[in-house]
């Protein structure tokens, strides 16, 4: 599967809120906040739930795998959605372990395995 996904108890949000303070004690820093709900609506599209990304960034780690390989770069920074779907908010993203695949690099695998394993943490604490 090419992404994790869980439900949150909160709404939008406060679950960001709880995601930013989880997303620095592992070290990762928003870059971003775009709402597409907003942006859409700006430019007369009709949509009605909110759906926003937030662009997160370990910078000692992306210097790391970019100094393996610069193609690491179109999958940077990593990405975690959180939106509203049924009157539920969710929390997901793609999982850098199924992205870095197409690098096939056994070294980057095992950082993306753990760069996930850290952003997932920081989503658990976040529901």
């Amino acid at each position: 599967m090419f992404d994790y996904t869980v439900e949150a108890t909160t709404g939008i949000d406060e679950t960001i809120e709880k995601l930013k303070g989880a997303l620095a004690e592992e070290k990762f820093g928003v870059l971003w906040e775009f709402d597409i709900q907003a942006k859409l609506q700006e430019k007369g599209l009709e949509f009605s739930e909110p759906y926003k990304v937030l662009e997160v960034c370990n910078p000692h780690e992306a210097k790391k795998v970019l100094d393996k390989s610069k193609m690491v770069g179109y999958f940077l920074p990593c990405k975690i959605v959180v939106y509203s779907d049924q009157e539920k908010t969710k929390i997901g993203m793609p999982k850098p372990s199924f992205l870095i695949q197409a690098i096939q690099d056994e070294e980057l695998s095992s950082i993306a395995m753990d760069i996930e394993k850290r952003l997932v943490s920081a989503i658990n604490r976040s529901i």
